[in-house]
């Protein structure tokens, strides 16, 4: 199948970009420089020119604290930039597959959250992608959207904002104080297999919500003392509360996806986050 990338060079799209290829599809990568999707005649050419089968968006407004301050542009990039281009895909027949979060709900549970649960986003980032999964729905019945959470893939080592495990050990490595929330609870997920389960997704032809992350769940604090300790560093990772560390936008105090929906199309089950992300901190040291 012909893929149309999007957000091509951040994150998860360079792992789509590089692995995709292998499963037999041909990919077009597409950068913010070549389609930005704030600019709906960017994603007609892009369209018309490679006439894809599938379309990956992976752009978003993703800076959390930013949002709050920028809550018009968040929803441009994040819902309406987003139902243009679910539009322009719909019309041409073609399936768009949009990345979505874990930030979509509330927080009020302590179980697993399903698909079908009800969302309450807090943040103006949350409100702007909820918006961006009902106007995808809205769109057509040809669509899947992939909601995933704390995502860490090497691409993210290399950007100037990089990722949480990153922003970890280089904040270690040069004496910083670590201090991070231990009542918020969530599953770190890296990008080498969120990639191959979105893959199988394609495979089945799926359509609607899928929850992808890896297994297990843990709070932001126990995932940065995991991340500094793999990288060898005796920094201490101080414990502190949303209270004590107060930030601009809202988060849940518990997002764990559920991924049984996932499993019941035959995708094989996720490895433990500890495992990934162990992987993920040795090969991030022999690539220095």
């Amino acid at each position: 199948m012909k893929i149309l990338v999007i957000g091509a060079n951040g994150q998860l799209g360079t792992d789509l970009v590089s692995s995709l290829p292998q499963a037999g599809h041909e990919v077009i990568p597409a950068t913010r420089e070549t389609l930005d999707i704030r600019y709906p005649d960017q994603a007609k050419r892009a369209l018309e020119k490679s006439q894809p089968g599938l379309v990956i968006n992976t752009a978003a407004f993703h800076n959390v604290e930013l949002c709050e301050d920028e809550p018009a542009e968040a929803m441009l990039v994040n819902g309406s930039a987003v139902g243009a281009l679910a539009r322009e895909c719909s019309q041409r027949g073609c399936k768009l597959l949009h990345i979505s979060t874990d930030f979509v709900f509330g927080g009020e549970k302590r179980t697993p959250y399903k698909e079908t649960d009800a969302t309450n986003p807090l943040s103006a980032y949350a409100k702007s992608k909820l918006e961006g999964e009902k106007q995808v729905q809205a769109a057509g019945p040809q669509h899947l959207i992939v909601r995933t959470c704390g995502l860490f893939g090497h691409a993210g080592s290399k950007t100037r904002h990089g990722n949480f495990v990153e922003k970890m050990i280089k904040g270690a490595s040069a004496g910083h104080e670590l201090r991070v929330v231990s009542d918020k609870i969530a599953t770190p997920t890296a990008t080498a297999d969120l990639v191959p389960a979105m893959a199988q997704l394609i495979a089945h032809n799926a359509s609607g919500i899928y929850h992808i992350t890896n297994e297990g769940e843990c709070s932001w604090h126990e995932y940065a003392q995991e991340a500094v300790r793999l990288s060898g560093s005796p920094a201490i990772v101080t414990s502190v509360t949303s209270a004590e560390f107060r930030t601009k936008a809202q988060r849940p105090a518990y997002s764990v996806l559920s991924k049984e929906k996932l499993y019941a199309l035959g995708v094989p089950r996720m490895r433990h986050w500890k495992s990934a992300l162990e992987q993920y901190v040795k090969m991030r040291f022999e690539q220095d």
